[in-house]
């Protein structure tokens, strides 16, 4: 139970009728889950209007109500708060109703296009590796120490976010590694979070199907920069033109990383196997687990930010020699007949391009890489064509399959995607919608020592048709089908 009053602190309120000395029961921002002595916050969402549902909330007991557009009949002795933002508002309140969890540790966002995910995920391993307490929020995962719960978003509803950081609180958590997606930046989910850091990766075509433009695809990343205190650092990948950008007008300590630009962090990559990776890190060598020029940006990155929190470079460089790589996000198995077989999250054409690129720039030349790859259904469209051409021209074969089709024809989008591909690698491709039956074929076409690249889905266990999951797993259906070929 709290006093309305008191989660209001800091809300930006334009009119309020009734009175805010109540007490309410919980925050409620999903009319469904509304009951007796609740404060519901009317949001505006892409499918829904949360205005639509005000009366239904009173109905069932709300107490309060924050909207941006007052209701024409209020109803005595309900209060209703009319605010500029309701998603900002919205913020502001759980983190007071959580008694503001995030100022009781070290948080750090990661926001970028790709390594989001990576970068937080081995921060997390690294700290607890060094023997502290730490959090983590993905898209695969989150997890409160050693307990993990299920992801939903890549970044959660505030309400969301900070009941887990009250929770890291009363676990005495000292760090806290969170992705930071450019949809939970839009729509005000990180705001009146305390951030001890953010880090910038990269920035290439993704979400436009949400954003009008590329460049404000950019700005929506920046505020997050430029909403950093001036206790935080801001740590910025500058081989990424972006990268400059992000750092313009923050108040926070600024830092650079880069493997080609002069950087307050560089590093050379020394050696390049599927094996892994020989860096040298500000001068100091190390030899990683993780594999490709984007793992390196990704190292030095969490080497940076490392030493940025406080971690002594020693200590640092002999953990990250143990780390292994993130579900779903280049990890590879061999089978019996030595045919390497590669699943990676890579769902924009960079990440697509940076996953091919690094296979051809360690596999001989002598042997076929075997490409399958889609698109997601509802998703940013303008991509298809573009990961159809780089996946022809830098794959031996293709094998254009279905992602997660959502409610599109999975037909069409292949024809999208295929429509991008140049006319001589047309010889290339097969169209194969069932992902599952694509996997099949992309075994039966490998030779020993062939790889074949899985891409698009990585972590995730399920694949998503006309609103119904199904239990889907690229790297435990690849493994079977690799292990039936000699049967």
């Amino acid at each position: 139970m709290k006093n309305l009053k008191d989660i209001l602190y800091k809300v930006s309120m334009e009119a309020v009728v009734g009175k805010t000395a109540i007490t309410i029961n919980s925050i409620q921002f999903d009319s469904r889950k509304v009951e007796l002595n609740d404060v519901f916050v009317a949001i505006r969402g892409t499918l829904s209007d949360g205005h639509e549902f005000i009366k239904k909330a009173v109905a069932q007991g709300a107490l309060a109500v924050v909207c941006e557009e007052l209701p024409e009949d209020v109803v005595n002795g309900v209060t209703y708060v009319q605010v500029e933002n309701s998603h900002s508002a919205l913020a502001i309140m759980a983190a007071n109703y959580y008694d503001n969890p995030s100022e009781n540790l070290k948080l750090v966002g990661v926001t970028g296009t790709n390594g989001k995910t990576t970068i937080a995920t081995l921060l997390y391993n690294l700290f607890t590796k060094a023997g502290y307490k730490v959090g983590l929020l993905s898209t695969v995962k989150v997890m409160i120490a050693d307990t993990e719960f299920s992801a939903t978003h890549t970044t959660p509803d505030s309400l969301t976010i900070n009941s887990y950081l009250r929770k890291m609180n009363a676990e005495g958590l000292e760090y806290c590694f969170m992705e930071v997606s450019s949809h939970g930046i839009a729509q005000h989910r990180t705001t009146a979070l305390q951030f001890a850091g953010g880090i910038f990766t990269n920035l290439s075509h993704d979400h436009l199907d949400y954003h009008s433009s590329f460049a404000e695809y950019r700005d929506v990343k920046k505020s997050f920069f430029d909403h950093l205190p001036a206790s935080a650092f801001a740590l910025a990948n500058v081989d990424d033109k972006n990268g400059q950008i992000m750092l313009q007008n923050t108040k926070a300590k600024k830092y650079t990383y880069a493997l080609k630009s002069y950087a307050d962090y560089s590093a050379q990559i020394l050696e390049n196997q599927f094996s892994g990776l020989l860096l040298k890190l500000n001068g100091n060598e190390v030899w990683s687990r993780l594999i490709g020029n984007f793992n390196a940006y990704n190292i030095l990155a969490i080497y940076a930010a490392a030493e940025l929190l406080g971690l002594e470079t020693q200590e640092s460089l002999r953990i990250i020699s143990e780390l292994n790589s993130v579900s779903g996000r280049f990890q590879y198995i061999v089978s019996k007949e030595k045919i390497t077989a590669i699943v990676d999250y890579a769902h924009t054409p960079d990440a697509l391009q940076n996953v091919l690129e690094t296979i051809n720039s360690i596999r001989t030349k002598n042997e076929e890489l075997i490409t399958v790859v889609g698109c997601g259904g509802d998703r940013d469209r303008t991509k298809r064509p573009i990961m159809g051409r780089i996946a022809g021209a830098l794959s031996t074969k293709v094998v254009l399959t279905s992602d997660n089709p959502r409610t599109e024809d999975p037909e069409k989008i292949l024809e999208e995607v295929e429509a991008g591909v140049e006319p001589q690698n047309f010889k290339k491709i097969i169209a194969v919608v069932n992902r599952k039956q694509a996997i099949k074929t992309a075994c039966q076409l490998a030779k020993p020592n062939d790889i074949i690249l899985i891409a698009g889905k990585g972590h995730e266990t399920y694949q998503e048709v006309n609103g119904v999951r199904s239990d889907f797993d690229d790297l435990k259906i690849v493994t079977e089908f690799l292990s039936q070929l000699n049967k």
